[in-house]
Parts: C-alpha cells; structure tokens; sequence
C-alpha cells in the first residue's frame, strides 16, 4: 500500500506561480512511476506529467510543456509539480498518483486525495 498526500494547493491571481507537492508512504518499489493529474468541474481527469523513480526519465502532456514541471526528492519522500505561468482554465483539483509503470490514463495503482488550486483573472 501508498499513502499519498497533496498540498500546496490554493487561490492565485493569472499569471503567477504555485508548486504542489506530494507526500508518499508506505511500500515503494523502484519502478514506481508518479504521476500529476487534474480535473476540473464537469470535466474528465486530465494527465499533466509523470516522473520515474529514479527520476531518468519524464512524460509530460504537450500542453503543460514549458509551463508545468516535476521533480521528485527520493530522500524526502516527495514529489513536486512547478506550475507557473497559471492561467483561469487551470483551476481544478490536482491529484498526485503511483503506478507500477507510465502511463497517461487515469487508472493509476494509488490516488491521493487532491488539493484544489483557483486561479483568478
């Protein structure tokens, strides 16, 4: 089992800039892969990015290129999604998740709770 817990979340105006984390614990394996997903009101779950591990290798949606990035701290046991540039069409609520492999569905092994970010123009 993981646990996994989001914050960082909140209200910011158009234009600027929060970074979320993601606190996880419990039995991680190697090829653990940490994915971002958000959704909106009305609106599916959308990938944003995943990050393996050992950090070597990422996958991003091409429409977060250049905005949105995650990193992981394997010491702190975290994982971290720089979002700047934010726009109003970004708010939702940001899920972070494990999966045993990459992939841009939303059927990850494990989900945390959320944490929701407004962003206001």
């Amino acid at each position: 089992q993981v646990q996994l817990i989001e914050s960082g979340g909140g209200a910011v105006q158009a234009g600027g800039s929060l970074r979320l984390s993601c606190a996880f614990s419990g039995t991680v394996f190697a090829n653990y892969v940490w994915g971002w997903f958000r959704q909106a009101p009305g609106k599916e779950r959308e990938f944003i990015a995943a990050i393996s591990w050992r950090g070597d290798r990422t996958d991003y949606a091409d429409s977060f290129k250049g905005r949105f990035t995650i990193s992981r701290d394997v010491w702190k046991n975290l994982v971290f999604l720089q979002m700047n540039n934010l726009k109003p069409e970004d708010t939702a609520a940001y899920y972070c998740a494990a999966n045993s492999g990459f992939s841009r569905e939303p059927e990850y092994d494990y989900w945390g709770r959320g944490t929701q970010v407004t962003v206001s123009s």
